[in-house]
């Protein structure tokens, strides 16, 4: 049996090495909490898309949402698109900024990208090809706004050398996709395996490349490229002019060490290589997809794959321009022979002013109990059959003046025209050399002996009737 002093000490050392087990324990538990919060998601990521009206931001923003209906807002936007990591198990939330194609609004800029996460934001730089001679006007406009609002941030000089050299060396440590060299494409360069050590090779930059280095990825979106179809039909575009435009815009991601993309969310075309290329930029997931160039409407230059010899490739295929022209001069803008249709707006006329047109016009009107006088031949009124004598050859002739009568009581014509005939010929049979007052005299001497012949023919006719109903 053990002393009792020797039993005590016993117990004491076990107490000792149990408390020390238990704070093993609980250390070995934070420790693996911290190894797994550091392998998460980070949630303070953002991607700012800039780019004039109606270049298809919003539409493209809400096809990689899943949103069929977008609903285009004013000012600056704001939306988010769920990531979700199969690898890690894990999602988040990147906030999404579109700003207004109005330069007005470049204000709002502090709102969406702030000092303190510049180093955790992507841009998107959009233009449309559906409008190809504004496009580089487009991506020059937005570069400086962007390039502007970053030097009023008045970032440290030390952390704003710190994201440059990052971008530099993200774009020099571009590893091309099934290269034996590396196991996996991520924002880690190419190694060279020398006796068993991974050294990284870091090539050197080229005279034109990252000239404008802002610190930022930065990806350029050329959007609705279904429209090329078009341009070939209505504009007279060909193989060259595409070629064209497409080394000008490469060449401009050059200075800004900036990728490209050609999309069109019409034909949903590179809308998902888009999707799945700027989150492996922002959280660096893999992304094995290559460079593609071929296809004029499906284009994509990844960051650190492009330099200038495979540039002037483009150049074989331009025979009626340089690759140095100026890029408006090349690619005009279409004549304005070409109408726009548009609804005009048509503005209602006051009532009490339309009231008093009317008005106007219907005191003109003569009233339904007037009837012209059959002597009056207005131009386009018609005439009854009976008193249209006066618009015969015969008639027309006699009041121009010529000596020939009409002829009454021919057989065939009826007794009225018959007697109008007369009182015509009677009017028209004026002595020459007759003064005034006496031709007057005369004219009513005429119709007097005329009113009194025509009653004396229509007498008999009616005593003719008296004498047969008596």
């Amino acid at each position: 049996m053990a002393p009792v002093g020797e039993g005590d000490r016993e117990n004491s050392y076990l107490d000792q090495n149990n408390e020390e087990e238990e704070e093993n324990l609980w250390s070995t538990i934070l420790g693996e909490v911290q190894s797994s919060s550091s392998t998460k998601l980070p949630s303070g990521k953002t991607l700012l898309v800039l780019g004039e009206n109606e270049s298809g931001k919003t539409t493209l923003m809400a096809k990689l949402q899943g949103n069929e209906e977008p609903k285009k807002g004013s000012g600056l936007e704001y939306m988010y698109l769920d990531v979700k990591d199969d690898y890690r198990d894990d999602h988040t939330r990147l906030g999404v900024w579109i700003l207004d194609g109005d330069l007005h609004h470049r204000g709002l800029l502090k709102f969406a990208v702030t000092q303190e996460n510049l180093s955790d934001t992507c841009v998107l730089l959009v233009a449309s090809m559906a409008q190809p001679w504004s496009l580089m006007e487009s991506l020059e406009k937005w570069a400086e706004v962007l390039s502007t609002h970053i030097d009023r941030l008045k970032v440290a000089p030390e952390k704003r050398r710190n994201m440059e050299e990052r971008l530099t060396r993200h774009f020099q440590e571009y590893v091309e996709p099934g290269d034996e060299t590396s196991q996996s494409w991520r924002s880690t360069g190419p190694a060279s395996r020398t006796s068993g050590v991974d050294e990284k090779v870091l090539l050197p930059l080229g005279e034109d490349t990252l000239t404008h280095n802002l610190g930022v990825p930065i990806i350029v979106v050329i959007t609705k490229c279904d429209a090329i179809s078009m341009l070939e039909k209505e504009n007279d575009f060909r193989e060259e002019h595409f070629d064209f435009i497409q080394q000008h815009i490469r060449k401009f991601c050059l200075k800004y060490g900036a990728a490209l993309v050609y999309t069109s969310v019409k034909e949903e075309k590179n809308c998902d290589l888009l999707h799945r290329y700027f989150l492996h930029q922002i959280y660096t997931f893999p992304f094995s997809s290559p460079a593609f160039v071929v296809e004029r409407d499906t284009v994509f230059v990844p960051t650190g794959w492009d330099n200038t010899k495979k540039i002037s490739i483009l150049f074989e295929n331009m025979m009626s321009m340089k690759p140095e022209d100026a890029y408006e001069q090349v690619i005009t803008r279409p004549s304005t022979h070409k109408l726009v249709h548009r609804d005009t707006e048509l503005i209602a006329e006051d009532e009490q002013v339309f009231l008093m047109k009317q008005q106007t016009m219907l005191s003109k009107q003569p009233t339904a109990g007037q009837r012209e006088s059959p002597l009056r031949t207005a131009t386009g009124v018609q005439k009854p059959p009976m008193t249209r004598v006066s618009t015969s050859p015969a008639a027309q002739a006699g009041l121009a003046g010529s000596p020939k009568k009409l002829e009454a009581g021919k057989p065939g014509t009826g007794t009225n025209e018959g007697v109008l005939a007369n009182f015509f010929n009677s009017l028209l049979s004026k002595k020459t050399g007759t003064s005034p007052a006496g031709s007057k005299s005369t004219e009513r001497a005429a119709v007097s002996r005329e009113v009194d012949r025509m009653t004396r023919v229509k007498e008999p006719s009616g005593s003719h009737s008296n004498s047969s109903a008596s």
